[in-house]
């Protein structure tokens, strides 16, 4: 039989994000289980007051979030023995999750009472502030948004993204800084072209090297997380107003977990 699948591109890049809202880690290659990668957006702090997951989608509340960096102290090899994560803490402090303390360091930092969650709720919600941005759903409000049970996922468990689409909207803004980081999405694919070319992967299969297969279910909404500060990054409204000037709000494409395995930097992108 004849393979009639094209090749879109291979994996630059590859994000593991350990808490939610905080920075991750970089790999040179991830376990992709039935679920998603293994270890992404395992743990989220929860609000005391709220029981609202916390994350930079409402900066007014969690304006810190972004300056803290969360990464596995080993790698983990089965979801149900995940080691412990260490957060570098934004005064240079590095503290682990199997501290004692570890709740009160980081409701101190936050200057909020938080505490730790492994991904086992129920009805898991955040809070989402919308800023003044023509082209997106709301404008200067903080809704609930919900997100699926048992996960911290926002829609889908996989967020794919190419450099053919961040060099389009540096073309589009070049004063912008169209880096992968604003963006947080685990998979970074190098593409020649200079277009959303993701947009057209949405209801498509995607091999990734020998074993891994996603469906592609739908373009990502993108939000104010896309404008926030983080290290040398600034705030930059500039961003969310270009991608939903130009893209409909959208920057890369979600995908759920066909078949897992292991992938690899540099591995090939197969759209089948």
């Amino acid at each position: 039989m004849s393979d009639t699948s094209t090749a879109v591109g291979q994996v630059a890049t590859l994000w593991r994000y350990p808490i939610k809202s905080m920075l991750g880690e970089e790999l040179n290659a991830a376990m992709v289980t039935g679920e998603s990668i293994l270890g992404d957006r395992v743990f989220a702090l929860v609000d005391a007051e709220t029981g609202k997951v916390a994350s930079a989608k409402n900066p007014r509340k969690w304006p810190r979030l972004f300056d803290f960096r969360a990464a596995f102290v080993e790698p983990p090899l089965a979801k149900n023995a995940l080691p412990a994560v260490r957060v570098t803490l934004p005064d240079g402090r590095i503290v682990s999750t199997q501290q004692s303390d570890f709740n009160a360091l980081l409701s101190q930092a936050l200057e909020r009472t938080v505490t730790l969650s492994q991904a086992t709720l129920s009805d898991p919600n955040l809070e989402e502030f919308w800023p003044e941005v023509e082209g997106i759903t709301y404008h200067n409000v903080v809704t609930d948004e919900s997100m699926p049970a048992n996960t911290f996922f926002d829609l889908a468990p996989i967020h794919i993204l190419t450099t053919s689409t961040l060099d389009r909207l540096r073309e589009l803004y070049p004063q912008g800084r169209f880096e992968v980081r604003r963006f947080r999405p685990n998979i970074v694919v190098q593409a020649d072209e200079k277009d959303f070319i993701e947009n057209a992967w949405v209801g498509r299969t995607l091999a990734i090297g020998d074993e891994v297969r996603l469906s592609v279910t739908s373009s990502c909404p993108r939000c104010v997380m896309t404008t926030l500060p983080q290290g040398d990054l600034p705030r930059d409204l500039g961003i969310l107003r270009t991608v939903a000037r130009h893209n409909q709000a959208h920057v890369g494409v979600y995908a759920t977990v066909l078949q897992g395995g292991i992938i690899h930097r540099n591995d090939v992108l197969r759209l089948l």
